[in-house]
């Protein structure tokens, strides 16, 4: 999953990053509207925190540019203001969620994994594909009751196919969903890499990760 955080306070969008990684999602950080519009012009994200008060512009006026692009990324904006009208107002201009400061960084993890399930062709808090189960928040698989031993990235990249298994993913979507760009000395064919060791983990079962040349690669049971 991929995030980008819009967030002018330093200390505040490090803090939602390293959880949000540790959560196995990649996270981009723009300190400004003009920054998040230049992540947005040359990557697409699972869903973007926004920040009403930034120091060019309102994150509303922002909002307002995504929507008007027909761009229906999830937003959850985040803001120090109580008042109703405020929220109503961010609501109606396009904001899925909103979240007050100061706020538990376990609700934001939550609410995002929310507005993502909203969009996934699998809703559920768990995901089920034949003798497999998925927990994406707490990025564990079990395989016929046995847990699975995974890493964050191999158990992000499992949740990522598990989410969208009528469609094969390309390797750029999956590294999207996986890296943000301060891990540009990763190269795209560490997604071969990640994808060989999650089928040795599903070998023994009738779960199948298929690559479709020219395509990407797809995740299906084959019992």
């Amino acid at each position: 999953m991929r995030i980008l955080i819009v967030e002018d306070a330093t200390d505040v969008a490090e803090a939602i990053a390293i959880r949000l990684g540790k959560s196995g999602m990649a996270c981009d950080v723009a300190d400004s509207c003009d920054a998040a519009e230049d992540f947005l012009a040359v990557q697409r994200y699972d869903a973007i925190v926004l920040d009403i008060n930034l120091p060019d512009r309102n994150g509303t006026e922002l909002l307002q540019d995504i929507r008007a692009a027909g761009d229906r990324t999830p937003v959850l904006m985040l803001t120090a203001m109580f008042s109703v009208d405020d929220r109503v107002s961010a609501l109606d201009l396009g904001a899925d969620d909103y979240l007050i400061k100061p706020f538990d960084q376990r609700e934001l993890q939550a609410r995002l994994r929310a507005l993502v399930r909203r969009e996934a062709e699998q809703k559920s808090d768990v995901l089920v594909l034949g003798p497999l189960c998925f927990s994406p928040a707490a990025l564990s698989a079990t395989l016929d009751g046995t847990p699975l031993n995974l890493t964050r990235r191999e158990a992000t990249l499992l949740g990522l196919l598990l989410r969208n298994q009528k469609n094969p993913l390309s390797k750029s979507r999956l590294y999207d969903g996986l890296f943000a760009f301060d891990d540009a000395d990763v190269g795209l064919n560490a997604i071969e890499l990640y994808i060989a060791r999650l089928r040795k983990k599903l070998s023994a079962s009738t779960v199948v990760i298929e690559t479709k040349r020219g395509v990407g690669y797809r995740i299906f049971d084959n019992g």
